[in-house]
């Protein structure tokens, strides 16, 4: 009786283990880009604040570009504080801290400017004033974007 109940003891510990792992390693379930692999190349935009200069030209640039940003499969997440969005849709506190747990990225960084590939990797991370332009000529040296697999 003692075997058996120490077993169970044992695999239930290493079952908590393993899915502490997991959502240190992004697999947590709430994380939205999860369910983004080999379908988007998510933009994930990190601020304190919607007031952040940095921020508010990314917003512009997003505006004046969009078709660019749609041509090449992107999402837009954001983050101002601990509200996060997806695609201009809310998402929970869950999803928005397990985010940015796969991302290993705090609102108290600054802005923080991340991409992420369809392989679910991430392929750039920048702080502070981005050029969108830059981001748009990374995908495009994409063995995925060049082959037109996307």
């Amino acid at each position: 009786m003692k075997h058996w109940l120490m077993t169970g003891v044992l695999m239930a510990g290493a079952s908590f283990a393993t899915g502490a792992s997991a959502q240190a390693n992004g697999n947590d379930p709430a994380n939205p880009l999860i369910t983004d692999k080999w379908n988007f190349r998510p933009l994930i935009v990190v601020t304190p604040d919607a007031g952040q200069p940095a921020y508010r030209h990314l917003r512009q640039q997003l505006d004046r570009t969009q078709a660019q940003f749609d041509d090449r499969d992107m999402l837009l997440y954001t983050i101002e504080g601990e509200s996060g969005t997806r695609h201009g849709r809310p998402m929970t506190a869950y999803e928005t801290k397990a985010l940015l747990d796969a991302v290993d990225v705090s609102p108290e960084q600054g802005v923080t400017t991340i991409l992420i590939g369809k392989d679910g990797g991430k392929k750039v991370q920048l702080q502070g004033e981005v050029d969108l332009q830059e981001i748009y000529a990374t995908i495009d040296r994409m063995p995925m974007r060049q082959a037109g697999d996307d």
